[in-house]
């Protein structure tokens, strides 16, 4: 840790932060005899663990945007750092969603297209970079990044303070965010095409 950059260092410090969201919301708490408070705002019952979450998760998204921004500033951009950050993202993304999704706060689709989506650009980058080319992220997939972190941080949030006049902009950001996916999964496929199929293209050429 001492020979690491700072950019570096936040994104350890993300996973750290993802792991600890994880077990907050996976130990059963109920059994060990711990009840996390509730208060009522309006006609919504805010469990606090939630909203405890919701704030790590807002602190941890929020590292994101700054551990990349301080390593394309400082040109401190490393094998590491890509590896490390992707980790980062899809233990809290992912594992989020799914137990989201498992807990019927949110629907079963939106976990099952976005990691589909991830493993598709996944394998095309992989490809990709195997020739020498680096695919790189489109507007799209930028955008139905922020989609998933507001979609989510407001989920956590219990939709307020737009849960009180019954306008749903959790669900709004996170279809947009599933919509994003798909949209830029294909961009990434599209891009990629000519070191996925380079017999059929070439033939195509001619």
């Amino acid at each position: 840790m001492k020979n690491m950059n700072l950019p570096n260092k936040i994104t350890i410090a993300r996973i750290i932060l993802s792991v600890l969201i994880l077990v907050i919301l996976l130990i059963p708490w109920y059994s060990l005899g711990v009840e996390w408070p509730k208060y009522n705002i309006g006609n919504v019952v805010v469990d606090i663990k939630y909203v405890i979450v919701g704030v790590l998760f807002l602190v941890a998204s929020l590292s994101d945007f700054l551990d990349g921004y301080l390593a394309r500033k400082n040109n401190q951009v490393t094998d590491f750092g890509k590896v490390a950050d992707a980790i980062a993202d899809k233990i809290l993304v992912n594992g989020l969603l799914i137990i989201l999704a498992y807990e019927r706060i949110i629907s079963i689709i939106i976990p099952v297209v976005i990691i589909t989506r991830d493993i598709v650009v996944d394998s095309c980058k992989m490809i990709s970079g195997n020739h020498g080319k680096v695919v790189a992220a489109s507007i799209m997939g930028k955008l139905k990044t922020i989609c998933m972190m507001c979609g989510v941080t407001l989920i956590l949030f219990y939709n307020l303070p737009f849960e009180l006049i019954n306008f749903p902009l959790a669900d709004l950001f996170l279809i947009a965010a599933t919509v994003l996916s798909v949209v830029s999964g294909c961009q990434y496929y599209y891009n990629s095409r000519e070191f996925l199929f380079p017999k059929e293209t070439k033939a195509a050429k001619k």
